[in-house]
């Protein structure tokens, strides 16, 4: 029986995989030392590499997600830890860390975004159906797999994109972040999502098809003996 393909699902299922991979990155790092917080603002070498050595999976799977790919993320990820290093002292240590290390990277990404910007999408949509039910997706695309087709989406629609689904800003936020009317950010994801959906639909149809002809490789491998057999025998 064919399976059927539910992009709405789909769609909805890929926002949950990335989302559920990153709180395990939260989960598995602790707050900043006040000792390292200090060191680091004093300008101790030995202390700042601590620090971005202890938060570059963290800090980097946030740059991944808004870059085109690893290059373009390593670019963002070095801008980012330098305005941490360099504002830590603005870091009030009776909160947070991970928020506050998350905000100076996805702002890093925003200005890395527009300092490229030349053609903004400017198509307006009022109103826009984002997500639907049931999520179900290919056990065979891993966390590593989604993030390199969000990488593939164009600038303006990548960053709409994670803002909205994975970071969880509203339209009218990230309209005032981008520069953008809330309309634009609403059709830049709806193209982001329909990018995404045909990009899963035919990462899907090319598993399919792998499948398949290993399937008939191994039936004719096995059969050949037989052939032979039979052969031999009339």
């Amino acid at each position: 029986m064919t399976n059927y393909f539910n992009p709405e699902a789909t769609f909805s299922s890929l926002t949950s995989c990335i989302r559920k991979q990153l709180s395990k990155l939260n989960n598995s790092l602790d707050h900043l030392p006040d000792k390292l917080r200090e060191d680091c603002i004093r300008g101790d070498a030995g202390s700042q590499k601590k620090l971005y050595y202890g938060f570059y999976s963290f800090a980097m799977a946030i740059c991944l997600r808004y870059a085109r790919d690893r290059d373009e993320a390593e670019n963002i990820l070095n801008d980012g830890f330098f305005k941490v290093l360099t504002n830590l002292n603005r870091y009030d240590s009776s909160k947070p860390f991970l928020p506050w290390l998350g905000r100076v990277m996805t702002n890093t990404a925003i200005d890395h975004y527009r300092s490229q910007l030349r053609h903004p999408e400017t198509d307006d949509i009022t109103e826009m159906d984002i997500y639907g039910e049931n999520p179900v997706i290919d056990s065979k695309l891993n966390y590593d797999d989604l993030i390199k087709l969000v990488q593939k989406l164009p600038p303006g629609y990548r960053t709409v994109f994670n803002l909205y689904a994975i970071d969880g800003l509203t339209h009218e936020e990230i309209a005032e972040k981008l520069g953008i009317s809330s309309g634009t950010s609403k059709s830049n994801l709806f193209k982001a999502r329909q990018k995404l959906i045909s990009m899963l639909d035919e990462q899907k149809k090319l598993t399919e098809g792998v499948v398949r002809t290993l399937n008939n490789d191994n039936e004719q491998h096995e059969s050949k003996p037989y052939r032979h057999f039979f052969q031999a025998g009339a």
